[in-house]
């Protein structure tokens, strides 16, 4: 079903486009135009915000497209054809979806742009099969592993403090366990950054969250935060493996590079309930918002029907974030009350007090499948 409010606005014919804008409508954010011919509505647009609106298969008049990357859009061409392989045996590596320099014509890129574009059952099914694949792919690369998930907000800019905590985060989890993010920007980026760099040395830590805050964020252009990432990429003497789970759902945000390994997927619940199943040894929430508010609930909601022997923790890590701000701990509490969740939820301050939990070893929960 085509999005039509929330989220994302998805917009394929210029009459839809033209009733909208008619009504007042100039804040674009979120939009996603596709294979719509607007020479025409060049003055239109210049008077709307764009700086995250995506361009899919458009065509536009001449000095346009310099102007809504200037501002932050992604503007990706016309596809036509499968970009991806839908019965592919392994996971995806950061180099391959990121095979040019210019992201337009990268693998991400083509495939983002050929899902917005292609809504027809071939597509749909050459999606599904390409889940499938990724997810038995998946299913190999974490056997015999002990994950730790780290989620939070994808708004945490290169060079907060925000940024730097998930990737001490991840850098602690990374000596012992396999780190798993949502592979995206933000706070999930910095957690594979220090999983990266955890046999790497503190320095060798600090000179890559240096070289990477040169472009704190991928608006309004992803080369240059990629080329970023790939600085930072020289001074990793010991790369660990961890975990990098994306969707081209929110294809607007790019993967990250510090994930060894990425199991993209088209569809992004079955996305997030993967991602949350496979931590067997625990999920930490940094602060974020709506999408890490979700992620605690559907975790809690695992945990809460899990048999004592599956359930593994939940550390909330922010006092005030979770008591005050968004008040999830509270909840979180009342629902695990009498549960044998209960004595497996946390709150603390720090990330060193969360990847101190997370680290124990008692019960060793399996995957819950």
């Amino acid at each position: 079903m085509k999005p039509t409010r929330g989220r994302f606005v998805l917009v394929e014919s210029l009459t839809e486009l033209d009733r909208r804008l008619s009504r007042g409508t100039r804040d674009l954010t979120g939009w996603r135009l596709v294979g719509l011919d607007l020479r025409r509505h060049s003055e239109t647009l210049a008077a709307c915000d764009t700086s995250r609106t995506t361009f899919a298969g458009c065509t536009l008049a001449p000095g346009d497209e310099t102007e809504h990357l200037r501002r932050g859009a992604l503007v990706l061409p016309a596809v036509g054809i499968t970009p991806v392989d839908p019965r592919r045996a392994t996971l995806y590596a950061p180099e391959e979806l990121y095979d040019y320099p210019d992201y337009q014509r990268t693998l991400d890129g083509r495939a983002y742009a050929w899902q917005q574009e292609d809504a027809g059952p071939d597509a749909a099914i050459a999606q599904t099969l390409h889940d499938h694949a990724v997810d038995v792919a998946l299913g190999a690369w974490v056997s015999g592993r002990e994950l730790a998930g780290v989620m939070g907000g994808h708004a945490a800019r290169r060079g907060s403090r925000a940024y730097d905590d998930a990737a001490r985060l991840g850098c602690a989890l990374g000596t012992e366990l396999t780190v798993a993010t949502g592979g995206g920007p933000g706070a999930m980026e910095a957690a594979n950054l220090g999983a990266r760099f955890a046999r790497s040395g503190g320095d060798a830590l600090a000179g890559a969250l240096e070289r990477v805050a040169e472009t704190a964020s991928f608006r309004p252009s992803i080369d240059a935060w990629v080329s970023s990432a790939r600085r930072a990429l020289e001074l990793c003497a010991e790369p660990v493996e961890s975990l990098g789970i994306p969707t081209w759902h929110y294809g607007h945000e790019p993967p990250n590079l510090f994930a060894t390994a990425v199991a993209k997927f088209f569809r992004n619940a079955q996305r997030e309930a993967i991602l949350l199943q496979l931590c067997n040894r625990g999920i930490a929430f940094l602060p974020g918002a709506g999408g890490t508010v979700q992620e605690i609930f559907q975790d809690a909601c695992e945990n809460y029907y899990a048999s004592e022997d599956s359930v593994a923790p939940m550390v909330l890590i922010g006092t005030e974030y979770w008591t005050e701000r968004h008040p999830a701990w509270p909840l979180l509490r009342s629902l695990a009350a009498g549960r044998p969740m209960e004595d497996r939820i946390h709150l603390v301050e720090t990330v060193e007090e969360a990847a101190a939990i997370m680290l124990e070893v008692p019960g060793r929960p399996q995957p819950r499948l």
